[in-house]
């Protein structure tokens, strides 16, 4: 294992000798959200030997979608749309020539506190699993959030947080399934059957198509093959559709959640859980799950072929997404200012006013 640095500083890290090279091969950085250290992280490889990280703050962030060059973040009150731009990038004041990406906020939706969970850009909207509202719902300038879909065993759009709806996979800009921890109709009901009550819904005809699951999250469609996390399980499995019924891929120890694919390969964050949480301190993994950080799978061979850990800062991950073509890319936010100096207009770009050429 590298050292990231010598020191318990912030966001010390280590991870296996690969893992840089591995990036450099693939010609990518890795966006991860961790709510519980408030930071958006980016991380990057600096050479083929040694990674370097990005942490950005975000109050409570959850959901990250990517499409192409532009970027959606899901926070405590609010998603910000950023937009990547290359020219920005390259002439960052200070640090110019060093970055080949900079995602700018181009806009804010003010949601208030709904739990946005998932988020994806879908055709020309914006979707979002609402878990507070058990609903699937799009974000725009219009409303908080617009109400599009809700599972059967839903009876109203009501705050409970009723389901603990949460992962959401998409298909030709729409939705196509949902996974929840809980199939109950009253206030925060999946918390009675947390390790068994689980279940993955077929968004378009609202039918169960599996349940008796043990907390899934991150569903994704790779190959036309429905895979998910079992974050209970430690398990990643492949479900399907048609008989109700999953295979386990692997076993990955730890509290698996967040799942991304590039290629062959497949990274799958792991998270520490907290003792005192009323959610998690009755699992059966949660003396074990002491780790968090990502695992990378060859997935031809189901066999772990990289790994990332956090010493410091980052207990608890939610979402991981992949940022391609992008070897050293930045972020700003809209809280510390920065992003008011810089300007991007069709033909020219900014920073304090002054023409980049």
């Amino acid at each position: 294992m590298n050292s990231m640095q010598a020191t318990t500083a912030p966001f010390t890290a280590q991870y296996s000798a690969n893992f840089a090279e591995l990036l450099l091969s693939l010609n990518c950085s890795i966006a991860v959200s961790t709510y519980q250290a408030g930071k958006v992280v980016f991380i990057s490889p600096r050479d083929k030997d040694k990674l370097v990280q990005l942490p950005r703050t975000f109050k409570k962030p959850m959901g990250i979608a990517i499409d192409q060059d532009r970027m959606a973040v899901a926070t405590n009150f609010e998603i910000t749309v950023l937009k990547n731009s290359k020219e920005l990038a390259q002439s960052y004041p200070g640090k110019k020539g060093i970055y080949d990406a900079m995602f700018m906020p181009r806009a804010t939706y003010y949601t208030g506190g709904v739990d946005i969970h998932d988020l994806h850009f879908g055709g020309d909207k914006l979707w979002a699993v609402n878990t507070s509202f058990s609903c699937i719902c799009t974000i725009d300038d219009q409303f908080s959030f617009t109400p599009v879909w809700r599972p059967k065993f839903i009876d109203r759009y009501v705050t409970e947080d009723r389901c603990h709806l949460n992962g959401m996979v998409m298909q030709d800009g729409a939705p196509l399934y949902v996974s929840a921890l809980g199939t109950g109709n009253s206030y925060q009901s999946w918390r009675e059957n947390i390790t068994t009550g689980g279940a993955i819904i077929h968004v378009p005809s609202g039918e169960i198509i599996i349940k008796g699951l043990a907390m899934p999250h991150a569903p994704k469609l790779y190959d036309g093959k429905l895979y998910c996390l079992l974050s209970a399980k430690e398990e990643l499995i492949c479900v399907d559709p048609e008989k109700g019924t999953y295979d386990v891929v692997k076993k990955i120890p730890g509290f698996v959640r967040g799942m991304a694919r590039h290629g062959d390969f497949l990274f799958i964050c792991t998270s520490k859980l907290r003792q005192n949480s009323s959610t998690f301190k009755h699992l059966e993994i949660a003396q074990k799950a002491n780790r968090a950080g990502i695992i990378v799978l060859h997935m031809p061979t189901m066999g772990i072929v990289a790994n990332f850990e956090w010493k410091m800062s980052v207990d608890e991950i939610y979402d991981i997404q992949i940022l391609p073509d992008m070897i050293r890319p930045n972020i700003l936010n809209t809280y510390e200012g920065k992003h008011h100096q810089a300007l991007h207009i069709p033909e020219s770009t900014y920073w304090g006013g002054q023409k980049k050429e």
